[in-house]
């Protein structure tokens, strides 16, 4: 049997990526299926002579679809020639369901038993041969997070052959489940461990919020702690000694003046380059987010895979589901949020998992207005935070009232109900060290491929209007806006505009103008308010279509008008 093309399918959370992974190397490339905005990852593994491709195919339950990733995951099947089929061996009644369809679809399938590291650890006994023998194609125990029994499975792909199966009902799928079960699978006692008992209290209420908000707090007490040190112990210090004495030759070369300097330079402050305040393309546009954003998007990315790997994702989805009916999402939309505060564009493609066209909608506008991301915080913090933390927590506060309100608002007025979460959650189990690194080393990458043109871009583009004069033009168009009803000085339209590039930058920005404390506070909330950076915005308007980007637009806009009135009012 020729392979070209191996799919390798089974329920969310089973341990799919982890072997895909193995199977793969770093090799990997992340598509959205023809017709859908559904992604899949794709890359090469070897089996003999031969080097197919294989597919993460979108988690699903059964091949009777549910939403959008279920229907592009029976949609890849035509497309396959064989399946590996992961099963999370701790859960075999549940996932053999969906075994027994793809039987049914006379596709070779060689069945992955996976996590078979805890199974020894719950007391589970499965006997493998006869569980073949039962199912008919080849079965394998395997551990993606440590390659035990990888090899093994890969060599006996070749031995996966269709088999003559008859169709089925459900009764009579789940009759069958019932006797495999009882013929292969043993449980003897088992105590409880001390993740187990974790989490069942961080699934409880009562229990569980304060469980969510010491991890959050500590989360994000990491995530500072790390970021500061890491800039001012690693980068600062290398920008300062290496990169600086070249760009101080540079500005001698191009005569410490003139138009070409300022592009790729900037001003000098007191005869000097200050990466802060030169705002050159070499110099404030590589420092910015080199320097000062990706610290902190390492910590956050960091301490995300941490939590992800250990599950406590989806338990924290639970948590807030109720909470999130009220502003028309349900639990999982906690994701989009989460990830959006690391950078807004990963937010913006997880919306992709809300079911609903009217969840997707209300998510990706909240997180536009409301979540600023790690970058942006840092600035915050950093900026205002030198004024005194009452003004950081002035513009945090207001962020989450407008959260609130609009989310209650937008629940009431667009029509449609809030489907109930339907979410696997999986035990807790300890990361391993190689996968989180290999996911961060993953998400720095395209953090960096993403931001660092995007601010280069933003940089040049001010740059060369403001040497032009075209950013006078701008200025009076807008001062009414920002002097009558912000009450901030009408150079902050130089930081409103580089924000449509990348808010963090723009936040820095505001640092040079003196503003008061008030006018910093105004402006930094109004940044995070009034529109996405661009690389948000086209993922958004992929997302929602043209006419609901228009309408979040709208709203973008709108909010950020009336909320810098009243900040300006009220303070």
């Amino acid at each position: 049997m020729k392979l070209n093309k191996i799919l390798l399918m089974g329920n969310p959370n089973v341990g799919k990526s982890a072997i895909f992974s193995r199977l793969t190397g770093a090799k990997v490339s992340i598509s959205n299926y023809p017709g859908t905005t559904v992604e899949f990852t794709q890359g090469c593994m070897k089996v003999g002579e031969e080097r197919p491709m294989i597919i993460d195919v979108p988690g699903t339950y059964n091949l009777n679809p549910t939403c959008k990733a279920e229907e592009v995951a029976i949609r890849m099947l035509k497309d396959g020639d064989l399946v590996i089929n992961v099963v999370d061996a701790t859960n075999l009644e549940r996932n053999l369901f969906l075994t027994l369809q793809l039987l049914e679809k006379k596709m070779p399938v060689v069945i992955a038993l996976n996590m078979w590291d805890e199974v020894k650890h719950k007391g589970i006994h499965i006997d493998i041969n006869e569980l073949e023998k039962k199912l008919g194609v080849p079965v394998v125990y395997t551990c993606g997070l440590t390659g035990e029994g990888i090899k093994r499975m890969i060599e006996r792909v070749k031995e996966a052959k269709v088999q003559p199966t008859q169709m089925s009902s459900d009764i009579q799928k789940w009759e069958k489940i019932g006797e495999i079960i009882t013929d292969v699978q043993r449980l003897t006692h088992h105590h409880h461990t001390l993740l187990e008992k974790l989490e069942d209290l961080s699934i409880k209420p009562l229990s569980g919020l304060p469980i969510a908000l010491a991890i959050v707090y500590i989360a994000f007490w990491i995530i500072r702690f790390l970021g500061e040190n890491l800039i001012g112990y690693v980068f600062e210090p290398l920008f300062e000694k290496l990169w600086l004495p070249l760009m101080m030759k540079t500005s001698v070369f191009l005569g410490r003046s003139g138009i070409l300097h300022n592009i790729l330079i900037g001003n000098l402050v007191d005869g000097a380059i200050d990466f802060g305040q030169s705002f050159g393309l070499l110099t404030t546009g590589l420092f910015v987010p080199v320097a000062m954003v990706l610290p902190y998007i390492f910590s956050f990315y960091l301490v995300l895979g941490l939590l992800e790997d250990f599950g406590y994702l989806p338990r924290l989805a639970v948590l807030v589901d109720n909470f999130m009916h009220h502003l028309g999402l349900h639990g999982y939309a906690i994701i989009p949020f989460i990830l959006g505060l690391g950078c807004n564009v990963p937010g913006a493609l997880a919306t992709r998992i809300l079911e609903e066209r009217r969840e997707k909608f209300i998510a990706a506008t909240l997180m536009a207005l409301a979540v600023p991301c790690m970058a942006q915080i840092a600035m915050i913090i950093g900026l205002v935070g030198q004024r005194g933390a009452q003004y950081v927590f002035i513009i945090f506060s207001t962020l989450f009232i407008v959260f609130i309100i609009k989310g209650l608002i937008l629940n009431k007025i667009l029509k449609g109900i809030s489907p109930e979460i339907l979410v696997e959650i999986p035990p807790y189990r300890i990361p391993q060290p190689q996968a989180v690194i290999k996911k961060l080393g993953m998400r720095l990458s395209a953090f960096l491929k993403e931001a660092l043109p995007l601010v280069l871009l933003g940089v040049l583009l001010v740059n060369i209007l403001y040497s032009l004069k075209i950013m006078e033009f701008f200025v009076n168009i807008f001062s009414p806006i920002l002097t009558g009803l912000w009450g901030i000085p009408k150079e902050a339209i130089f930081a409103l505009i580089i924000g449509f590039f990348r808010k963090d930058v723009a936040v820095g920005m505001l640092g040079p103008l003196n503003l008061t404390s008030k006018q910093l506070v105004i402006g930094s909330t109004v940044l995070a308010i009034y529109f996405p950076c661009i690389a948000t915005y086209v993922v958004l308007l992929r997302e929602l279509g043209v006419m609901d980007m228009i309408k979040a637009t709208m709203i973008m806009l709108f909010v950020a008008l009336i909320v810098g009135t009243g900040l300006n009012l009220i303070l």
